[in-house]
């Protein structure tokens, strides 16, 4: 069975989707699309534009979501999932791919999430870490005893989990964690605390926009987040995507679920290879590939 997973911040890199642009004339469409949609010229930073230009969390966002839509495009009749996943950002990716978003509600969704993500980051001092060979319930149990707030974040594969919160309380927890055996509990060049108590300013304002929005039932099941579990019922997708910005990203257990589920062969659809990585950490047999290769 096949699986489509779709990137999330991190995945870019200078002239992302150019080539597309410049190759196919659909994804050349899509692209001023979205210049129309957001009011200001995306690709000129996707396709020229500086790295740090590149890094703002509003510019990131939607840049990423762009080149993953434009590459399931490309895709055709080659988009075939049994079912989708998206990391973080990338649920929004995974649901418009399957038709439970247009692009254009897609679009607008994360440019707001993005924006509201800014807007958390600059109401509190945040920030997240990367901890290396720990079990994840070593993680948890030292987390809930720092003071201050400190949860883990990202599951992304065993042995590799990303915490977030307070800066103190991650600086604290990276201290006692290494004392713990953690093989490095590192700081990441992050803006905020994302999937954290801390972005709850964020989560009110995407909920809003989140329940305005129309939603379809999407062509197959999405296994999302912050449960690791397949769904195409849109008010469980709403709900888990409102959860999402202030819960885990379950990569882990998702991906996990996905195999248990018969999924076989997985297919990165978007910018970079990060997701291609964590797959083959978390069950080395799965067939992994970029969507265009």
């Amino acid at each position: 069975m096949n699986a489509f997973v779709f990137p999330g911040q991190g995945s870019q890199f200078q002239g992302m989707g150019k080539d597309l642009a410049d190759q196919h004339q659909q994804a050349a469409d899509l692209f001023a699309q979205a210049n129309d949609i957001l009011g200001f010229s995306l690709t000129d930073i996707m396709f020229s534009g500086r790295a740090e230009d590149l890094r703002q969390t509003r510019v990131t966002q939607p840049a990423i979501f762009v080149h993953s839509l434009a590459v399931r495009t490309v895709l055709g009749d080659g988009f075939s999932p049994q079912m989708v996943a998206g990391h973080s950002l990338g649920e929004f990716s995974a649901l418009t791919a399957i038709g439970a978003l247009t692009f254009a509600d897609g679009l607008r969704l994360v440019s707001q999430r993005a924006q509201a993500m800014q807007d958390a980051c600059n109401q509190s001092q945040g920030t997240m870490a990367a901890v290396l060979a720990l079990a994840d319930e070593i993680v948890e149990d030292l987390c809930a005893n720092i003071e201050g707030i400190v949860v883990a974040a990202n599951y992304n594969c065993p042995g590799q989990l990303v915490i977030s919160g307070e800066v103190p309380a991650v600086e604290a927890a990276c201290e006692q964690l290494k004392e713990k055996g953690a093989k490095r509990a590192l700081l990441l060049p992050v803006g905020g605390a994302f999937h954290s108590p801390l972005m709850e300013p964020a989560r009110e304002q995407l909920a809003d926009a989140i329940r305005q929005t129309s939603f379809a039932k999407p062509s197959c099941p999405i296994y999302q987040n912050v449960t690791a579990q397949p769904t195409q019922d849109t008010e469980v997708i709403k709900k888990n995507l409102i959860a999402q910005l202030t819960g885990p990203v379950r990569w882990t257990q998702t991906i996990q679920a996905m195999r248990d589920e018969g999924a076989t062969h997985f297919v990165e659809c978007g910018p970079g290879k990060v997701l291609q990585g964590l797959v083959r950490k978390i069950d080395s047999d799965a067939q992994v590939q970029a969507a265009l290769d």
